[in-house]
């Protein structure tokens, strides 16, 4: 393939804003829309070319003097104070990294829907308005089966709640927006837009698993929840800086897999469990299966100086243990032992945990390790 190399294109790359992709971040963007005046990475050029947002390769297509002129006037920082000038605080901006229907669906409310303007929209976009409602289809909680349910979100409730039949009487559940998260996980539901919704249901951590054909409609949900999340931050915690509070809208799991767990007298043969390292709360969390609706049981993940630690192990007398790699997490009060298939898991298992450890309590970790020590 024959490289143009346009000075003046390779010397706008170079300022701060055109060095990142304009929608996702990622460094050193090799296209750019020359309909929107960005640069953007080859990922998110796939979706500028979806849109008809013209698009060409930095290096790899030849640019006319008038289509350098117009990128030379305009660039990402540009864009940015027109298209992103009014984004709500709480409204999820997808990373490099984030799942395809988040970026995809951020570009297109930037540059197709124009959300983020600044000038008034009547009706207010469904995340607007702090209630929302819906079908989404929810796995059965003790089968794979998908079913459509109805959906109701409140912000002056503080409630997602939903029924069963779209004219039940009453509610299937009603969860509180204390304890709600989501979070996007397309593998682990086998559907691109599948999203995992996490609540307190007494002393138990409760799943659910729900998805929409729509990629907007999924995203809209996504961050309805983060609007609802948002106003009950700012009402539990009044003098929390957005800087503070924007972290604990959401969250994604910081490491999910399987390993194989044994009992306490490290005796008894090892099965296969499904874990989940969520950071934010400190708990190491397991299931019987990846998609189970609730764990059979959580580990609290407190700091070295507690008496906390987790390190390489080859444990004796084990049985029933296919695989070789083992992580043993010692808590004040017990010690358990993971076995991880490959050592690669094994050595992210021991990083993400170590990074939790090294991480200081704050003063509602101490009242969640206090109650832990109540309910074992």
């Amino acid at each position: 393939l024959a490289k143009y190399f346009n000075p003046i294109l390779l010397e706008l790359l170079k300022r701060p804003d055109n060095s990142r992709c304009a929608d996702c971040g990622a460094p050193d963007p090799d296209w750019a829309s020359y309909k929107l005046g960005v640069f953007v990475c080859l990922n998110c050029s796939g979706v500028h070319r979806s849109m008809s947002n013209r698009v060409k390769s930095i290096q790899l297509d030849y640019w006319e003097d008038q289509l350098v002129a117009f990128m030379k006037s305009n660039g990402n920082a540009s864009a940015r104070a027109l298209y992103e000038k009014a984004v709500p605080v709480y409204y999820y901006q997808p990373q490099q990294k984030d799942y395809e229907v988040l970026r995809e669906q951020w570009i297109r409310a930037k540059y197709e829907r124009m959300e983020f303007t600044g000038e008034t929209k009547y009706p207010p976009i469904s995340y607007t308005t702090g209630f929302y409602e819906g079908i989404l289809w929810k796995k059965g909680k003790d089968n794979m089966q998908f079913l459509k349910r109805k959906f109701v979100l409140s912000d002056r409730e503080f409630t997602l709640t939903y029924y069963n039949k779209e004219d039940s009487k009453g509610p299937k559940a009603v969860i509180s927006i204390k304890d709600l998260n989501a979070t996007f996980q397309p593998e682990k539901i086998s559907h691109p837009h599948g999203l995992q919704l996490t609540y307190q249901e007494d002393t138990h951590t409760r799943n659910l698993y729900v998805y929409h054909e729509c990629p907007e409609e999924i995203v809209t949900w996504y961050n309805a929840i983060r609007a609802a999340r948002y106003a009950y931050l700012k009402t539990a915690y009044p003098t929390g800086s957005d800087e503070e509070l924007i972290p604990k809208i959401t969250r994604n799991y910081l490491k999910e897999g399987f390993m194989e767990k044994t009992g306490p007298s490290l005796t008894e043969p090892f099965k296969k469990r499904w874990f989940s390292l969520d950071s934010q709360s400190r708990k190491l969390l397991y299931f019987k299966g990846k998609l189970d609706a609730e764990e059979l049981g959580v580990i609290f993940i407190g700091t070295e100086s507690k008496g906390y630690c987790v390190k390489e192990c080859i444990p004796k007398q084990a049985r029933g243990n296919k695989w070789k790699f083992g992580v043993m997490v010692e808590t004040p009060e017990r010690q358990f032992v993971f076995m991880c298939e490959q050592e690669r898991e094994q050595r992210e298992w021991l990083d993400v945990l170590r990074q939790v450890m090294s991480r200081p309590m704050a003063p509602q970790d101490y009242t969640t390790e206090a109650n832990f020590k109540y309910k074992r």
